[in-house]
């Protein structure tokens, strides 16, 4: 369990250095430049990302490309939300509440 924790914050260093998990410069649709502009959304935004590179990295083939599909799947219904930060917010609770289950299910299987 150790070793998966320090892989955790191995993989978290970089990426909470940057701002959101795109580019903001290039933002364009609704739901992107809300995300840009709301510090929590940004931040929600960075922690989804690295849950799902970590969760990515650990899963086996089959379960990555399931991984892959339910994030594409939830990066269309993100885009449904618009600029609309509670509903945004909404999205980003359930997305992290799964990929940290995700997760929790890998370490549960241990040991690492």
């Amino acid at each position: 369990m150790r070793r998966l924790c320090t892989l955790v914050l191995v993989l978290l260093a970089p990426v909470a250095a940057h701002a959101a998990s795109f580019d903001c410069a290039k933002a364009r649709a609704a739901d992107e430049k809300a995300i840009c502009r709301h510090r929590a959304l940004n931040d929600a935004d960075v922690r989804m990302a690295t849950l799902f590179e970590v969760d990515g990295h650990l899963l086996a083939m089959g379960g990555r490309g399931a991984l892959q599909d339910a994030q594409v799947a939830w990066l269309k219904d993100r885009r449904r939300c618009g600029g609309d930060v509670a509903c945004l917010t909404r999205r980003y609770d359930a997305r992290l509440a799964e990929l940290q289950r995700v997760f929790d299910d890998i370490a549960a299987r241990g040991p690492f």
